[in-house]
């Protein structure tokens, strides 16, 4: 395959699909807890949410999964949803509704880059919401490429973002 070809520096992510087993539940943890606008169901059968009223950057269905077990975490498949907060602070405070909230948590990091909470969805879809350090910030070896890491996040100074 040639190397020559690069993907347009512009190029985002625009959305992600996923299968879930019932519409309700996703949307309550999307919707209700994360904060995810709904933008327009499909019939009974998939959700279609937003942040900031695009045409949607989750969707939700059950077309071939209503009713079936949650996600392994061992198969194959996704392994998380990444949603990129704009602020630290805006991390912190989807951090603290999640404490509200008694949510579980199955991680966090300081990646150098990034700082990143980890939790699933009702079918067990692995979740990261996460927030940027500036690009200026980050770290690079000598032959140009970005250093990351897995160190651990300091949630109480995370928290005081919002105090």
């Amino acid at each position: 395959m040639s190397t020559n070809y690069k993907i347009p520096t512009q190029t985002q992510i625009g959305h992600v699909h996923l299968k879930v087993s019932n519409i309700k539940r996703s949307l309550e943890f999307y919707c209700d807890l994360l904060g995810f606008e709904l933008m327009t169901m499909y019939g009974t059968e998939a959700a279609f949410i937003s942040a900031g009223g695009y045409h949607h950057h989750i969707g939700l269905n059950t077309w071939y999964s209503e009713d079936h077990p949650m996600a392994s975490k061992d198969g194959v498949g996704l392994f998380h949803t990444a949603i990129l907060y704009p602020t630290r602070k805006d991390l912190a405070t989807i951090y603290n509704r999640l404490l509200q909230e008694n949510y579980p948590i199955t991680g966090s990091a300081d990646h150098g880059v990034s700082q990143a909470i980890y939790l699933n969805d009702p079918d067990n879809n692995g979740v990261e919401l996460y927030w940027d350090r500036p690009k200026e910030l980050w770290n690079y070896n000598p032959d140009g490429t970005i250093i990351m890491f897995s160190h651990v996040l300091d949630l109480d100074d995370l928290l005081k973002e919002i105090i």
